[in-house]
């Protein structure tokens, strides 16, 4: 591999944060709905299925806001940086979400049937949802920018 090959696999360029576009737009929509979701554990289980609900609303918020912010850092490094915190950051991140389980489990307050369904529901619909909004285009490389009227 020449040297030339090397400098464009390891040059870091200058891009959009595209990680953080999305990440943020996803959780700027999902922000009027996931209330809903803590209405529905708290009809279901009470007071404790809400918190439980909320808690874990809070641990998905903020596990997109983490791979948001470790995608923007490593891509303004490099492109192979960027792919190792894609991978290392999913590894990561979900062993956050275990810890942040581990710990909650043993609280007086958390049930977990509510809390694993919150966790998986939210990570999943917030993903599904969002890519009706991202772009796949060079022109708009993170969100589809909104039709004006």
């Amino acid at each position: 591999m020449g040297e030339a090959a090397v400098t464009a696999v390891t040059t870091p360029t200058e891009t959009p944060a595209v990680e953080r576009e999305v990440a943020f737009d996803m959780i700027r929509r999902g922000l009027p709905v996931l209330p809903l979701l803590v209405l529905v554990a708290g009809i279901g289980w009470g007071i404790n299925g809400a918190l439980s609900g909320a808690y874990g609303v809070g641990v998905v918020l903020l596990n997109f806001a983490l791979a948001a912010a470790l995608l923007s850092w490593a891509a303004r490094i490099s492109v192979t940086l960027l792919m190792a915190a894609a991978l290392g950051g999913f590894v990561l991140r979900m062993g956050l979400v275990l810890v942040a389980l581990t710990v909650a489990r043993h609280q007086g307050w958390v049930n977990m049937l509510p809390l694993g369904l919150t966790l998986v529901i939210t990570h999943v619909g917030l993903l599904a949802w969002e890519t009706r909004h991202v772009s796949a285009s060079l022109a708009f490389p993170g969100v589809k920018p909104e039709a004006r009227p």
